[in-house]
C-alpha cells in the first residue's frame, strides 16, 4: 500500500470555527463546541480509573470518543462533496488536530467508498491522553489513547457506512517514539468481534472484577513516595523515565556495598546529586560526604588539597593540614571532573585506592583511611587514556561500577516533575506566590533541547518565579524572555474581526516584513490592490481560494476586487 498524499489545506475547516464572545458559544459548522482544560479531563480520567478500574474506564472513554467521531464524520461529506475520498476523509484527522487532541500524520491509506474497502495507518504525536496518563500513572505496558482511538473508529465507521475498528499498535506511554494506529473493517480483524464489544452499551459498566482492577492499578505517581525518588542532602532526585530508572536501579544496588562508582554524563545532569544520594542510601550516611571539583583546583595545589600537608612541607605551610581523604574518613569522597586530575595526582590517587593509605606532602609516614570513592566525569576517559592524559591503570580501578546519567533531552518524561518540584522550591526560597506553570510554558519546557541539562532547567525555573507577578501562573515569556519564538512554538491562529480564526505570522518574520515595508514608504491602497491581484493570479482566478489565502470571505474579496478594478479603469 503506497503512502497517501499529504493532507489538503484545512482552511475550509478553520473557517467553520466561530467564537461568539457575546453569547459565550463556540461553533463548528453549526455544532456547539467547548474549550476545556486538559487538566480537567485528566482529573476525570484519573478518578474514573481509581473508582471503576482501568478496563471499565477504557471502555467508557472509547465510547465517548466514538460518539465524537460519528458527529465529525457528518461534516466531511457536506464540506468537501466534490473532493476525492481521501481528501474528504482527511476532515477527521484535521479536525482532531484543530480540536487540540493529537497531531495526525497519515502513513498509509487505501479507501474505496463504493466497495467499502478501507485500510489506514496513522502516526500520532503529542497525544493529550499520553501526557495526562504519564503524569498521573507513569510509563505503561498497554496503550492509553482511549478517547482518541474511539474517535478514529467512530469517525471512520460513520464515514464509510460500516464498522471500521482501530488498534493502537504503538504508544508513547509504552516507550515508543510515536503513537501509531491501524484501522480496517471489523471483519478483517481476527479479533474483530472482541474489539467491537468495547463499543457496546452493556460493556460500559465496570468489569467483572472492578475491585481487583483497582488493587492492581498503580496509584497516581507522587514524587514523595515513588520508589524512583531518591532522597539526598539537597532534596529529591525525581524521575520516571527509562534512563533515570536504569541509573537509579544501579545506584540502589551499589549503595550498601563498598564498590567505587564512576558517574558519567554531560555537564549539569546532576552527578553530584546522584553521588549524595548514593552516600545517603549507604551505611556511611552518618559519616562525612566530601565533594571536590578537580577541574576548579590549580594543578600545584590539588595534591595538598586531596592528601594534606605537613608543617614546613613547602613555603607558607605554617601548620599541618588534613586533606580531603582524611576529612572523608569513614564516609564518601566525591571527585567531580576526575579527568582533569594531573598525572602525578593520578598516581597517588591510585595508591590510595589500592591500599587505603594517604601520604601527606612532606610526611614520612602514611595514614590509613577508610573512604568510599565516587568519581564523575563528562569526558570519555577511554579516549583520554588513548591520548596519554589519563592513567590506564587508574581508569580500570575507578571504572569498576559505571553509572551513566542520561541528559535531560532524553528524559522528557521527567521534565514536568522536575519543573513542579523546582517551582515549589524557588517560590519558597524567594517568598513568591505563583500559581503553577501554564500549559504552554510546560510544552516549551518539554520541547527545549536543554544543553545545560538539569542545571539549566533550575536557572530557567528560578528566573520564571522571579519574573512572574504574584498569584499568577508562570508563562512561557517569563521562562524564555526575549525569545522570538519559544521552544516548541509553531503557527497559531487568533480571532479575526468576524469571529473567525486568522493565522498569526511568526513574530520574527512579521518584524522583518514590517521593517521592509516601512523602509519602502508604501502607498497603502496600492499595496492592498497588489496583494489582492497577486492572490487571485496565484489561484488562477479562483476567488474562493484567493479569499482563503487572504483570510477573507469570497463576497468580501469580490467587493474589494471590483472596487480596485473600477478605480484602475478610471485612471487609464
Amino acid at each position: 500500500m503506497s503512502a497517501p498524499p499529504p493532507l489538503p489545506s484545512d482552511s475550509d475547516l478553520r473557517r467553520k470555527i466561530q467564537f461568539s464572545s457575546v453569547d459565550g458559544r463556540i461553533w463548528l459548522a453549526g455544532q456547539r463546541m467547548l474549550l476545556m482544560h486538559t487538566a480537567s479531563l485528566a482529573t476525570l480520567r484519573r478518578e474514573l480509573v481509581q473508582s471503576i478500574g482501568p478496563v471499565a474506564t477504557r471502555r467508557l472513554m472509547l465510547r465517548a470518543g466514538f460518539a465524537a467521531g460519528e458527529h465529525d464524520a457528518a461534516l466531511a461529506h457536506a464540506l468537501r462533496p466534490e473532493a476525492s475520498a481521501a481528501d474528504r476523509f482527511s476532515v477527521g484527522p484535521q479536525l482532531h488536530m484543530l480540536e487540540g487532541a493529537v497531531q495526525v500524520t497519515p502513513e498509509a491509506l487505501d479507501i474505496d467508498l463504493a466497495t467499502g474497502r478501507f485500510h489506514g495507518v496513522f502516526r500520532w504525536d503529542h497525544s493529550w491522553e499520553v501526557e495526562a496518563h504519564l503524569r498521573d500513572f507513569g510509563p505503561q505496558t498497554e496503550p492509553v489513547c482511549w478517547t482518541l482511538l474511539g474517535y478514529a473508529s467512530g469517525y471512520t465507521s460513520a464515514f464509510m457506512g460500516r464498522m471500521i475498528l482501530y488498534k493502537e499498535m504503538a504508544c508513547v506511554a509504552c516507550g515508543t517514539e510515536h503513537c501509531r494506529i491501524e484501522g480496517k473493517p471489523q471483519v478483517d480483524w481476527p479479533d474483530g468481534d472482541k474489539l467491537a464489544r468495547d463499543y457496546t452499551r452493556e460493556n460500559l459498566a465496570a468489569s467483572e472484577h472492578p475491585a481487583q482492577e483497582r488493587r492492581s492499578w498503580p496509584e497516581p505517581v507522587a514524587a514523595e513516595d515513588t520508589p524512583e525518588a531518591l532522597v539526598d542532602a539537597l532534596g529529591l532526585l525525581i524521575g520516571q523515565s527509562a534512563g533515570f530508572k536504569a541509573a537509579a536501579a544501579l545506584l540502589r544496588k551499589a549503595a550498601p556495598t563498598r564498590v567505587s562508582v564512576l558517574l558519567t554524563g554531560e555537564t549539569g545532569v546532576g552527578k553530584e546529586r546522584f553521588a549524595r544520594a548514593l552516600h545517603a542510601l549507604s551505611p556511611r550516611a552518618a559519616k562525612p560526604f566530601v565533594a571536590v571539583n578537580c577541574g576548579a583546583l590549580p594543578g600545584d595545589l590539588i595534591e595538598s588539597e586531596l592528601f594534606g600537608t605537613e608543617k614546613g612541607a613547602y613555603t607558607g605551610a605554617s601548620a599541618a593540614r588534613a586533606g580531603r581523604f582524611e576529612r572523608a574518613d569513614g564516609g564518601t569522597l566525591f571527585l567531580d571532573e576526575i579527568g582533569d586530575l594531573p598525572l602525578p595526582a593520578q598516581a597517588k590517587l591510585l595508591r590510595v585506592l589500592q591500599d587505603g593509605q594517604v601520604e601527606r606532602l612532606g610526611a614520612e609516614q602514611t595514614r590509613q583511611v577508610d573512604v568510599r570513592l565516587v568519581a564523575a566525569t563528562n569526558v570519555d576517559l577511554r579516549d583520554a587514556v588513548e591520548r596519554g592524559q589519563f592513567r590506564k591503570d587508574l581508569y580500570y580501578r575507578i571504572n569498576v561500577y559505571p553509572i551513566h546519567i542520561p541528559p535531560l533531552r532524553e528524559r522528557k518524561d521527567d521534565i514536568e516533575r522536575f519543573a513542579r518540584h523546582m517551582l515549589q522550591r524557588f517560590a519558597a526560597r524567594h517568598e513568591r506566590r505563583v500559581d503553577g506553570l501554564t500549559d504552554r510554558a510546560m510544552h516549551a519546557l518539554r520541547e527545549h533541547a536543554w544543553p545545560g541539562n538539569v542545571r539549566e532547567l533550575e536557572n530557567v525555573i528560578e528566573r520564571g518565579v522571579i519574573l512572574t507577578t504574584a498569584g499568577h501562573a508562570v508563562c512561557v515569556e517569563q521562562l524564555f524572555p526575549g525569545a522570538q519564538m519559544p521552544p516548541g512554538a509553531g503557527p497559531t491562529h487568533t480571532l479575526g474581526p468576524g469571529g473567525r480564526l486568522r493565522a498569526v505570522i511568526r513574530p520574527q518574520a512579521a518584524d522583518s516584513l514590517i521593517d521592509q515595508l516601512l523602509a519602502s514608504r508604501p502607498d497603502l491602497p496600492s499595496l492592498e490592490a497588489d496583494l489582492i491581484e497577486q492572490a487571485v493570479q496565484r489561484n488562477q482566478g479562483n476567488l474562493a481560494a484567493a479569499a482563503r489565502m487572504l483570510g477573507l470571505t469570497r463576497p468580501q474579496l469580490s467587493y474589494r476586487l471590483a472596487k480596485i478594478r473600477k478605480q484602475r479603469s478610471r485612471t487609464t
